[in-house]
């Protein structure tokens, strides 16, 4: 009997649970190998910005034409095989599973991710708040980092960390009130129906609290100019400093590019329109500019991943004090002041409510 004839002879049941679990281990190996090369084109872009060589010697399985392609590959065997030190008077169980209570948020958020019009793991109602309860788990296993390894440089990272977080974890969601209020639902493929049409994105309605939305979310990752919670000159590596080889990997890498990842889907999602054509309403319906597509999406993410990495290669780190400043006194007010003017334009008729 061959697989097709196996898998039809199976019970309804079954055969959704193992195409489901196939569908979860595609997307989590997509998300995987996006993460290692992501690594490759931030050597790669800051590099070609900074006017300097990115990797260039390791091949990809000897195929010419590779060379620096392989670097990813190369970085991971590395810290597979590290030695895994755990510090003397550390809290040996938390040490080991703050790693994993970073990642799986990080990896679990992909289940309510629209990526095309008919391809989504879980199409639940509640997505979004699905999503900003997930995201902002990851703060708990910074915070057991720092704390797990008795060491004053990790607790300051965290503590850093989880300030950081906090401040831009508000801004963040009254961002998503504003689309809450466009879309008059909390599920993401309605939000990204919504945005049909000419004039449609968030984004033309919500440029303030989508510009918000992104900048808080590269905040939310740690990222540069707001990697205060690993300042090198100032407190050695921050929550990871007593971490290495795999370890490393799950609890720095793996969440930070994962989220990254994630925060530029999501800001494509709930502000530009996710997988609709930038033609929609302008091309006639047949075009093939205007259909709906994962190409269209991706491009959107890779623009902002992009954006990431120009960022990390221009700007200088900010002061923990201009960060918090930032977060509660702009961030914050600005939101709130755009969801009133948002109400006053529902209650109006004006924009996307004058129907």
């Amino acid at each position: 009997m061959n697989l097709v004839g196996f898998y039809a002879s199976l019970d309804p049941w079954v055969q959704t649970a193992l195409l489901k679990t196939l569908e979860i281990l595609g997307v989590l190996l997509v998300v995987v190998f996006s993460v290692a090369f992501m690594t490759l084109a931030e050597r790669k872009v800051i590099g070609w910005i900074q006017g300097r060589m990115g990797p260039n010697r390791v091949t990809l399985i000897g195929i010419p034409f590779t060379e620096g392609w392989g670097q990813p590959i190369a970085d991971v065997v590395k810290l597979l095989f590290k030695e895994i030190v755990l510090p003397a008077n550390a809290d040996r169980v938390l040490f080991l599973l703050a790693p994993m209570i970073a990642l799986v948020p990080a990896f679990a958020t992909w289940a309510v991710v629209p990526f095309s019009p008919a391809f989504v793991l879980a199409d639940i109602d509640a997505g979004l708040l699905y999503v900003l309860a997930l995201t902002s788990l990851g703060v708990y296993g910074i915070i057991l980092a720092g704390w797990a390894t008795n060491s004053k440089y990790a607790l300051l990272g965290a503590l850093r960390s989880a300030a950081q977080i906090v401040a831009y974890e508000i801004a963040m969601g009254f961002a998503l009130v504003g689309v809450l209020m466009v879309a008059g639902s909390l599920n993401l493929s309605d939000i990204v129906r919504s945005q049909s049409g000419a004039f449609g994105w968030n984004v033309i309605w919500l440029a303030p609290l989508a510009v918000i939305y992104f900048i808080s979310g590269i905040a939310e990752t740690n990222r540069a100019p707001f990697d205060v919670a690993e300042g090198e000159s100032e407190i050695v590596a921050g929550f990871h400093v007593e971490y290495s080889g795999a370890t490393f990997a799950t609890l720095f890498a793996l969440p930070e590019y994962a989220n990254m990842i994630l925060i530029a889907v999501l800001t494509s999602v709930m502000f530009f329109g996710g997988w609709l054509s930038p033609f929609d309403g302008y091309l006639p319906a047949t075009s093939f500019l205007a259909q709906p597509s994962f190409v269209w999406l991706l491009g959107k993410i890779v623009f902002f991943l992009f954006c990431f990495l120009w960022f990390r290669a221009t700007f200088p780190r900010y002061r923990y004090d201009q960060i918090m400043r930032l977060g509660w006194k702009v961030f914050i007010p600005l939101t709130l002041i755009w969801i009133f003017v948002e109400g006053l334009m529902v209650y109006w008729h004006v924009g996307p409510w004058r129907h």
